[in-house]
Protein backbone atom coordinates (compact mmCIF):
# COMPACT_ATOMS: atom_id res chain seq x y z
CA UNK A 1 0.00 0.00 0.00
CA UNK A 2 1.74 3.32 -1.30
CA UNK A 3 -1.18 5.52 -1.49
CA UNK A 4 -2.02 6.41 1.51
CA UNK A 5 -5.85 7.89 0.83
CA UNK A 6 -8.72 6.13 1.63
CA UNK A 7 -9.06 2.85 -0.05
CA UNK A 8 -12.15 0.45 -0.69
CA UNK A 9 -12.21 -3.02 -1.96
CA UNK A 10 -14.23 -6.17 -1.61
CA UNK A 11 -13.10 -8.66 1.10
CA UNK A 12 -13.49 -11.68 3.26
CA UNK A 13 -13.32 -11.66 7.23
CA UNK A 14 -10.46 -13.97 8.34
CA UNK A 15 -10.19 -13.34 11.79
CA UNK A 16 -10.81 -11.00 14.60
CA UNK A 17 -9.40 -10.39 18.13
CA UNK A 18 -8.90 -7.75 20.70
CA UNK A 19 -7.28 -4.97 20.45
CA UNK A 20 -8.38 -2.90 23.52
CA UNK A 21 -11.40 -2.47 25.77
CA UNK A 22 -13.23 -1.14 22.55
CA UNK A 23 -11.20 -2.11 19.11
CA UNK A 24 -10.24 -4.96 17.64
CA UNK A 25 -7.79 -6.43 15.30
CA UNK A 26 -9.76 -7.34 11.80
CA UNK A 27 -7.75 -9.27 9.20
CA UNK A 28 -8.77 -9.60 5.98
CA UNK A 29 -8.61 -10.93 2.49
CA UNK A 30 -9.12 -8.48 -0.52
CA UNK A 31 -9.93 -8.13 -3.97
CA UNK A 32 -7.31 -5.17 -4.59
CA UNK A 33 -5.14 -5.02 -1.41
CA UNK A 34 -4.13 -8.50 -0.45
CA UNK A 35 -4.33 -9.71 2.58
CA UNK A 36 -4.29 -7.24 5.55
CA UNK A 37 -4.41 -6.70 9.16
CA UNK A 38 -7.09 -3.56 10.20
CA UNK A 39 -8.23 -2.13 13.44
CA UNK A 40 -11.61 -1.53 13.88
CA UNK A 41 -11.40 1.68 16.41
CA UNK A 42 -14.99 1.50 18.20
CA UNK A 43 -15.62 -1.82 17.64
CA UNK A 44 -16.13 -3.51 20.94
CA UNK A 45 -18.39 -0.69 22.05
CA UNK A 46 -22.01 -1.21 22.29
CA UNK A 47 -23.09 1.33 19.55
CA UNK A 48 -20.62 1.64 16.65
CA UNK A 49 -21.03 1.19 12.93
CA UNK A 50 -19.59 -1.76 12.53
CA UNK A 51 -22.28 -3.81 14.87
CA UNK A 52 -23.35 -6.77 12.96
CA UNK A 53 -20.73 -6.23 10.33
CA UNK A 54 -17.35 -7.86 11.89
CA UNK A 55 -18.06 -11.75 12.07
CA UNK A 56 -15.89 -14.85 10.72
CA UNK A 57 -16.25 -15.49 6.86
CA UNK A 58 -18.44 -12.61 6.06
CA UNK A 59 -17.99 -11.16 2.54
CA UNK A 60 -18.24 -6.75 2.61
CA UNK A 61 -16.72 -4.02 0.82
CA UNK A 62 -14.17 -2.31 3.63
CA UNK A 63 -12.44 1.22 3.51
CA UNK A 64 -9.38 1.74 4.77
CA UNK A 65 -6.97 4.17 5.72
CA UNK A 66 -3.19 2.34 5.18
CA UNK A 67 -0.92 3.06 7.52
CA UNK A 68 2.76 4.98 6.96
CA UNK A 69 4.23 2.78 9.86
CA UNK A 70 3.06 -0.56 10.06
CA UNK A 71 1.10 -3.04 8.44
CA UNK A 72 -1.78 -2.53 10.62
CA UNK A 73 -4.14 -0.16 8.79
CA UNK A 74 -7.52 1.65 9.87
CA UNK A 75 -11.18 0.04 9.21
CA UNK A 76 -13.10 3.12 8.40
CA UNK A 77 -16.24 1.67 6.70
CA UNK A 78 -17.57 -1.87 6.21
CA UNK A 79 -20.81 -2.42 3.58
CA UNK A 80 -22.04 -6.16 4.20
CA UNK A 81 -22.02 -8.00 0.93
CA UNK A 82 -22.64 -11.72 2.00
CA UNK A 83 -23.03 -13.24 5.74
CA UNK A 84 -22.41 -16.63 3.82
CA UNK A 85 -25.03 -18.05 7.22
CA UNK A 86 -25.08 -21.38 5.28
CA UNK A 87 -21.65 -21.87 6.73
CA UNK A 88 -22.84 -21.94 10.01
CA UNK A 89 -25.40 -24.16 9.43
CA UNK A 90 -23.38 -26.97 10.79
CA UNK A 91 -19.82 -28.03 11.94
CA UNK A 92 -18.08 -29.10 9.31
CA UNK A 93 -18.91 -26.61 6.77
CA UNK A 94 -17.72 -24.09 9.27
CA UNK A 95 -14.25 -26.62 10.05
CA UNK A 96 -14.14 -26.61 5.98
CA UNK A 97 -13.96 -22.90 6.03
CA UNK A 98 -11.45 -22.08 8.74
CA UNK A 99 -9.18 -24.65 7.19
CA UNK A 100 -8.80 -22.49 4.02
CA UNK A 101 -8.71 -19.41 6.02
CA UNK A 102 -5.53 -20.90 8.08
CA UNK A 103 -4.22 -22.34 4.96
CA UNK A 104 -4.03 -19.01 3.15
CA UNK A 105 -3.22 -17.62 6.55
CA UNK A 106 0.31 -19.25 6.24
CA UNK A 107 0.53 -19.15 2.10
CA UNK A 108 0.16 -15.19 2.06
CA UNK A 109 2.56 -12.55 2.58
CA UNK A 110 0.83 -9.44 4.40
CA UNK A 111 -0.13 -6.60 1.78
CA UNK A 112 0.60 -8.95 -1.07
CA UNK A 113 -1.48 -8.43 -3.57
CA UNK A 114 -2.87 -11.44 -5.15
CA UNK A 115 -6.72 -11.09 -6.29
CA UNK A 116 -6.76 -14.53 -7.62
CA UNK A 117 -6.52 -15.50 -3.72
CA UNK A 118 -9.56 -13.52 -3.29
CA UNK A 119 -11.46 -15.22 -5.90
CA UNK A 120 -10.58 -18.31 -4.63
CA UNK A 121 -11.80 -18.04 -1.23
CA UNK A 122 -15.05 -16.05 -2.16
CA UNK A 123 -15.71 -19.28 -4.46
CA UNK A 124 -15.09 -21.54 -1.96
CA UNK A 125 -17.28 -19.69 0.75
CA UNK A 126 -19.91 -19.85 -1.56
CA UNK A 127 -19.52 -23.72 -2.34
CA UNK A 128 -19.58 -24.32 1.24
CA UNK A 129 -23.10 -21.60 2.13
CA UNK A 130 -24.79 -23.99 -0.44
CA UNK A 131 -23.34 -27.29 -0.08
CA UNK A 132 -21.68 -29.56 2.72
CA UNK A 133 -17.68 -30.10 2.32
CA UNK A 134 -16.01 -33.26 0.69
CA UNK A 135 -12.85 -34.72 0.23
CA UNK A 136 -13.06 -33.37 -3.25
CA UNK A 137 -13.53 -29.44 -2.63
CA UNK A 138 -11.03 -29.73 0.33
CA UNK A 139 -8.41 -31.07 -2.72
CA UNK A 140 -9.45 -28.30 -5.26
CA UNK A 141 -9.15 -25.76 -2.82
CA UNK A 142 -5.59 -27.00 -2.07
CA UNK A 143 -5.20 -27.67 -5.80
CA UNK A 144 -5.99 -23.55 -7.01
CA UNK A 145 -3.67 -22.20 -3.79
CA UNK A 146 -1.23 -24.51 -5.15
CA UNK A 147 -1.40 -23.29 -8.02
CA UNK A 148 -1.32 -19.59 -7.55
CA UNK A 149 1.34 -20.17 -5.78
CA UNK A 150 3.40 -21.62 -8.15
CA UNK A 151 4.72 -24.76 -6.63
CA UNK A 152 1.92 -27.72 -7.74
CA UNK A 153 2.74 -29.00 -10.95
CA UNK A 154 1.40 -32.37 -12.32
CA UNK A 155 4.44 -33.21 -14.51
CA UNK A 156 5.28 -36.67 -15.50
CA UNK A 157 8.15 -38.43 -13.14
CA UNK A 158 8.17 -35.45 -10.17
CA UNK A 159 8.66 -36.16 -6.78
CA UNK A 160 5.33 -37.69 -5.10
CA UNK A 161 5.82 -34.96 -2.50
CA UNK A 162 5.68 -32.54 -4.97
CA UNK A 163 3.05 -34.27 -6.95
CA UNK A 164 0.21 -33.85 -4.29
CA UNK A 165 -0.37 -29.71 -3.57
CA UNK A 166 -0.80 -29.76 -0.31
CA UNK A 167 2.29 -31.33 0.38
CA UNK A 168 4.06 -28.93 -2.23
CA UNK A 169 2.54 -25.95 0.23
CA UNK A 170 3.77 -27.46 2.90
CA UNK A 171 7.20 -27.73 1.86
CA UNK A 172 7.21 -24.45 0.74
CA UNK A 173 6.15 -22.67 3.78
CA UNK A 174 7.14 -24.94 6.17
CA UNK A 175 3.55 -26.33 7.45
CA UNK A 176 0.55 -27.12 6.88
CA UNK A 177 -2.85 -26.48 9.40
CA UNK A 178 -3.00 -28.53 12.34
CA UNK A 179 -6.73 -28.48 11.20
CA UNK A 180 -5.97 -30.27 7.82
CA UNK A 181 -5.86 -33.89 9.43
CA UNK A 182 -8.77 -33.98 11.77
CA UNK A 183 -11.01 -32.06 8.92
CA UNK A 184 -9.93 -35.09 6.69
CA UNK A 185 -10.63 -37.81 8.70
CA UNK A 186 -14.06 -36.70 9.37
CA UNK A 187 -14.64 -36.15 5.63
CA UNK A 188 -13.13 -39.50 4.68
CA UNK A 189 -15.16 -41.44 7.90
CA UNK A 190 -18.78 -39.62 6.22
CA UNK A 191 -17.72 -40.91 2.64
CA UNK A 192 -17.42 -44.39 3.62
CA UNK A 193 -20.76 -43.78 5.57
CA UNK A 194 -22.59 -42.98 3.00
CA UNK A 195 -20.98 -45.64 0.56
CA UNK A 196 -22.19 -48.19 3.20
CA UNK A 197 -25.74 -46.91 2.53
CA UNK A 198 -25.67 -46.59 -1.23
CA UNK A 199 -24.31 -50.57 -0.91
Amino acid sequence: MLDFAVQTTAAVLLRKRKFSDTSLIVSWCTESLGCIQTVAKGARRTKTPFAGKLDLFFEAEISVVPSRKSTLHTLTEVVLRNPFPGIRENYLRTQAAAYFVELIEICTERDHHEPELYSLLRRAFGYLDKNNPSLKAISHFETELARIAGVHSTAAGQKKSTANPAFALGNLFGKLPLSRTPLLKTLASETKCKTKEIV
